[in-house]
């Protein structure tokens, strides 16, 4: 007892991130693959931003709310990713008290927000499908953003009440966090005070955050799925599925990785495959995202090319003028 209050009483000024492997031979090509996922993570959602926010035929609600979903999936793997590659550069996997409370805020707040905005596409996509005729009255500029905003204000709230139980209580002297970023689980397991009311905390909003998300989702592709089949022609059919194919493989990754990460029973855990699927989820997904939607959708493909031809027409009129 001496021992642990002791501990009790150090301040930490860094925690150890255990990474994702301890073999030196991997650090180097690890490196070049997470440089280049994070790289590509970047480009595509920053251009489904800059693309989705100036070409004008992409002004509508769908877009709108891919946009969002483009900066969430920016925000929350710029969160980690440079982090991992700086741990794999310098192999030194330490990261501040401070940094490593920014971390976690920053990392839940988009987290969370994707969560919620993909809902809000859900419903969107029924709105189009389903009742087409009232899409632009029901999806007006004002529910399209009290539909990203109440998410956005959401997770900050419910982040900075965790993050804030976490980092006021009393940590041991051990600082190793099992895991290659900051998240709530490993540093609650740090905890030297009682974790009851944290865990508790996580549990409840977890479960509400699941409770009011995925019923919208699966409602809608419900609804939309019984729109299409009472659709005759096989043409009709395939254009209705194609305005929600992309969204519909970007909740099915989404949510299989979720769910194999906490719905799988404790027994079945290992650090290895958490840390796979952490890495997935992380950056991963991400990357991901923008691909399926630049390679699914004739609409931003079309906007890519006008926006890459537009800027090549740019520059070349300027070396002209320099030359």
């Amino acid at each position: 007892m001496a021992w642990m209050h002791k501990h009790n009483l150090t301040t930490l000024n860094e925690f150890i991130l255990m990474g994702i492997t301890a073999l030196p031979e991997l650090q180097a090509p690890l490196f070049a693959l997470f440089l280049t996922i994070y790289m590509v993570s970047v480009v595509g959602n920053l251009g489904l931003i800059i693309v989705t926010k100036i070409d004008s035929n992409l002004q509508t609600p769908m877009y709108f709310f891919l946009r969002h979903l483009a900066f969430t999936d920016l925000g929350y793997s710029t969160a980690v990713g440079p982090k991992i590659l700086v741990n794999f550069a310098v192999d030194q996997h330490k990261i501040s008290y401070n940094g490593c409370a920014t971390q976690l805020t920053f990392f839940s707040v988009f987290i969370t927000s994707e969560l919620f905005i993909l809902s809000a596409m859900a419903y969107d996509r029924y709105v189009a499908i389903c009742n087409p005729l009232l899409y632009t009255v029901v999806m007006s500029p004002r529910l399209c953003w009290v539909l990203v905003a109440i998410p956005y204000l959401y997770s900050v709230f419910l982040s900075l009440l965790v993050i804030i139980k976490i980092f006021s209580s009393s940590f041991c002297g051990y600082n190793v966090i099992r895991h290659f970023y900051c998240d709530s689980l490993p540093l609650i397991s740090l905890l030297c005070s009682d974790t009851h009311e944290i865990k508790l905390i996580i549990l409840i909003f977890s479960a509400l955050n699941l409770a009011s998300s995925l019923p919208v989702v699966l409602v809608s592709y419900l609804q939309i799925l019984g729109t299409i089949l009472r659709v005759n022609s096989v043409g009709g059919r395939h254009k209705a599925f194609s305005t929600c194919g992309s969204h519909l493989a970007v909740l099915v990754i989404f949510y299989g990785t979720l769910f194999f990460m906490y719905v799988q029973p404790k027994s079945s855990h290992s650090l290895d495959t958490d840390q796979m699927a952490s890495v997935f989820y992380t950056l991963i997904i991400p990357m991901l995202n923008p691909m399926i939607y630049s390679l699914r959708n004739k609409e931003v493909k079309g906007a890519l090319t006008r926006t890459w031809s537009m800027c090549a027409s740019t520059l070349f009129n300027i070396c002209c003028k320099i030359c």
